[in-house]
């Protein structure tokens, strides 16, 4: 007997809520989902695969963006559009409905922040409009090495722009980008270049989140940041952490006396 997990469950109804709803006049979504009961070994599958979802580093963003400039069948402004909206995913945390929606006026290049105050609705053509909460409406400080290199790399990409109110991303006609087209065209053929997991633009705001935590930030400062209404929220994105960040940050954490025991451990086997 074929078993089907809850999260294929859970994803058809949410794709038979939508497609409900937009046929509905109110466009209400016509049953809720919070009655669902799920079993107690189905929800620990869930979130151990929720652990392992795909995360993708700075040293990975790099990579991805200095591989999105060689693409032969992107064009010049595309290709140096797509690495650097890469970077600053990685950098900033954002989601792709924020980046999307970020505008000249947004950016303060000399304090290095980014304001969010509009979203890209990706589900209807990328209009921008409102974000969905309270929390998302803040302005995001990228001090860090990773930070001012994204913000350098975007001054460089906007060059001269004189309209603040233009979109900073945008299609050749002016409109809102949309993922799947950023995905299709550069991400996801450079991802597999490098011989990566695939996934989306998500995943770099998962890494960023990861390596903020990593590097000691104040747990209130990082959901700030990330526009999470919750801490419990923002734990969930630190994930599964690889063995060379737990290495990584054993290393700065005690440094060279790591070393030394190591030395001591191999002396006394010797």
């Amino acid at each position: 007997m074929c078993r089907t997990n809850w999260t294929t469950i859970k994803d058809s109804l949410r794709t038979m809520q939508r497609v409900l709803s937009a046929f509905s006049k109110d466009k209400r979504v016509p049953f809720s989902m919070a009655a669902l009961e799920i079993l107690e070994r189905d929800k620990l599958a869930m979130r151990i695969r929720s652990r392992r979802r795909v995360s993708y580093s700075w040293k990975q963003a790099e990579q991805m963006s200095a591989h999105l400039r060689t693409i032969d069948n992107l064009r010049a402004a595309r290709s140096e559009q797509y690495a650097t909206i890469v970077l600053l995913a990685a950098a900033s945390g954002l989601r792709c409905s924020e980046l999307l929606a970020l505008r000249v006026n947004d950016l303060d290049f000399t304090a290095s922040t980014i304001r969010v105050d509009e979203a890209s609705d990706q589900r209807s053509a990328g209009r921008i409009g409102q974000c969905k909460n309270a929390a998302e409406y803040r302005t995001v400080v990228l001090l860090d090495t990773e930070g001012r290199k994204a913000m350098k790399s975007l001054r460089q990409y906007i060059g001269s722009a004189t309209d603040p109110n233009e979109l900073v991303f945008r299609s050749k006609r002016g409109a809102p980008l949309l993922e799947t087209t950023i995905l299709a065209q550069g991400l996801h053929p450079a991802i597999e270049s490098l011989g990566l997991e695939r996934s989306g633009l998500h995943a770099f705001r998962r890494g960023c989140n990861r390596r903020w935590e990593l590097a000691g930030i104040n747990p209130a400062v990082i959901r700030q940041q990330m526009g999470h209404t919750s801490a419990a929220m923002t734990q969930l994105y630190t994930g599964e952490i690889p063995p060379e960040d737990v290495v990584a940050a054993f290393s700065m954490k005690f440094g060279t006396e790591i070393v030394v025991l190591e030395n001591i451990e191999n002396e006394a086997a010797a």
